[in-house]
């Protein structure tokens, strides 16, 4: 249960630097201050139940396409988001398919880093017992 909690903070706070960086990136990408958290709370939530989803489709019916499913699920759950939520705005397919890869790849590289960062002292004492009981 701690390890979900954990995860589910890291992934909120990954998405979040994920949307605001590219909306500083794209001009065609806008976030309202006032629906900033709801954005955020609903594309994570929106992300975390169509992921297994589309991957279990893929499995099942494409496996070619597997790598691309974490893509997909950014797309959908970006697409929900518009139109659910007033904090997040995109105009244009360009805009859309750069901001499918940049709040992916940035989410991505906040989800592998953060732990590290946020976690560094659990970390820590968990090589030390590891260590200690190697004498």
């Amino acid at each position: 249960m701690i390890r979900f909690v954990a995860l589910t903070v890291v992934a909120l706070i990954a998405n979040a630097v994920a949307l605001v960086v590219t909306a500083l990136l794209l001009d065609d990408m806008a976030l309202d201050v006032s629906g900033f958290l709801l954005a955020v709370v609903l594309f994570t939530v929106i992300e975390v139940l169509v992921e297994p989803f589309f991957r279990q489709q893929a499995i099942l019916k494409a496996p070619a396409l597997l790598g691309s499913t974490a893509l997909v699920a950014t797309l959908s759950s970006l697409i929900v988001t518009t139109l659910i939520s007033d904090g997040l705005r995109i105009s244009g397919a360009f805009t859309w398919v750069l901001a499918t890869v940049l709040v992916w790849a940035i989410s991505l590289a906040g989800e592998l880093l953060l732990p590290l960062v946020m976690f560094k002292r659990v970390l820590a004492d968990a090589r030390a017992r590891r260590n200690a009981g190697r004498i």
